[in-house]
């Protein structure tokens, strides 16, 4: 099962639509993780409409529109592991201890906010994962997206992909 991570979509903020790379990715992916910071409902309605499966969440920057249509909070069960999303607007200091705490029923947990890529693993074995912007690359050298694969029960080949300057 091939997932696409995405988050901090910001549009039409940060920029005018969703880098091509990213669009493409789309049918190649059997669920689609977004987690949060949409910004504008035309983003929603298109993943929803070009997705397998979409799982997603609002973020601080998403209005009344988006809080309705979607959850604080998004879990799934896939392939026998068991994800969650949220946006998770804390500090990076103390994370994993944050986070394992706040979701001891997670093996993976997908989160947005920062914009930094992030991937480790928590003393209690949950996975974080943020695939930081694919269009506001902040202080980082370059917008990202991730995308993983659940296979026998395990998260594998979980790769960041950089996307060109705009």
């Amino acid at each position: 099962m091939r997932l696409l991570l995405v988050s901090d979509t910001h549009l039409p903020r940060r920029a005018k639509e969703l880098p091509v790379q990213l669009l493409a990715e789309l049918p190649r992916a059997d669920v689609v993780f977004h987690a949060g910071d949409w910004v504008d409902v035309a983003t929603l309605d298109l993943l929803r409409a070009r997705s397998r499966r979409l799982v997603g969440v609002y973020g601080n920057n998403d209005g009344a529109e988006l809080r309705t249509r979607l959850p604080e909070i998004a879990r799934a069960e896939l392939g026998g592991l068991r994800f969650g999303a949220v946006h998770e607007s804390g500090p990076a200091q103390g994370r994993e201890a944050r986070c394992a705490a706040r979701f001891p029923d997670l093996d993976v947990l997908v989160f947005g906010h920062s914009h930094i890529p992030w991937d480790t693993t928590a003393p209690s074995g949950l996975r974080l994962l943020n695939p930081g912007s694919p269009t506001d690359r902040r202080r980082q050298p370059h917008c990202t997206y991730m995308t993983a694969t659940v296979a026998d029960g395990r998260l594998t080949d979980v790769e960041l992909h950089r996307l060109p300057r705009r």
